[in-house]
């Protein structure tokens, strides 16, 4: 629970990088909107800064998250980011320590400490499990491992180094299992999110797979129904 929201697995992130903004931007948020709503996924979405706010009032279900955000108190900092504009923007969370965009320990536990302050829920990157396990001492939400050298390039992660994803999520839990973990990288295909959620992950993400696909909001819905049927298939409800 985080600021009255209950963040339930299956999770899927779709992070729009510098890929697409403005009008184009909207349209897709609109569409995973409908799609998370449709079958029952909570959906993680990273515009750029100067979308947040259209994007959180057009939409209805998404969790609308920053791509980034500097752990400064209001007044002075020119350029950075600051956490209580990114909540009044209407954010939900906030994304640290993307590989393109990487953070020392010391700054992720700021900016978690800020986040929390504010009322963000924090989504932090991990480029290995030995990161996400010291990452997972700072106490944030969630946590999303990747192996770097497979981002973008479409090589998914549960078909190239599964065990890259059993080993993020056991040494996570180990500390804290509460915090949710992501396993991502080199998703292209609705079978790529299947076969990360088949190997315990309790969310995915995509962005290059769904925006240079030829038809991004059918390859969206394709991805979040193998996740949602998929986790389904793993965790059946019991009556």
């Amino acid at each position: 629970m985080y600021d009255g929201i209950k963040f339930v697995p299956p999770l899927f992130e779709i992070g729009l990088k510098g890929y697409l903004y403005g009008e184009k931007a909207l349209e897709l948020a609109q569409a995973a909107d409908r799609l998370s709503k449709k079958y029952g996924v909570t959906i993680i979405f990273d515009p750029q800064y100067v979308d947040i706010g259209i994007i959180a009032r057009e939409t209805k279900h998404l969790l609308v998250f920053a791509q980034h955000m500097d752990p400064v108190q209001i007044g002075r900092g020119v350029g950075a980011i600051l956490p209580e504009a990114l909540k009044a923007a209407g954010a939900t969370g906030v994304l640290l320590n993307h590989v393109e965009r990487r953070l020392t320990l010391s700054d992720i536990a700021r900016t978690i400490k800020r986040a929390d302050e504010v009322g963000l829920c924090s989504l932090v990157c991990a480029d290995s499990p030995q990161e996400a396990a010291a990452i997972a001492q700072l106490q944030p939400n969630m946590i999303l491992a990747e192996p770097p050298d497979l981002i973008g390039t479409g090589r998914s992660v549960a078909k190239e180094n599964r065990a890259f994803i059993s080993e993020s999520i056991r040494l996570v839990k180990k500390v804290d299992p509460e915090i949710i973990v992501f396993n991502s990288a080199g998703i292209r295909a609705a079978e790529d999110v299947a076969d990360v959620i088949r190997a315990g992950a309790e969310g995915t993400g995509a962005t290059t797979g769904i925006l240079k696909a030829e038809n991004p909001i059918q390859q969206m819905e394709e991805m979040i129904a193998a996740l949602k049927h998929t986790w389904q298939e793993m965790h059946p409800v019991r009556h």
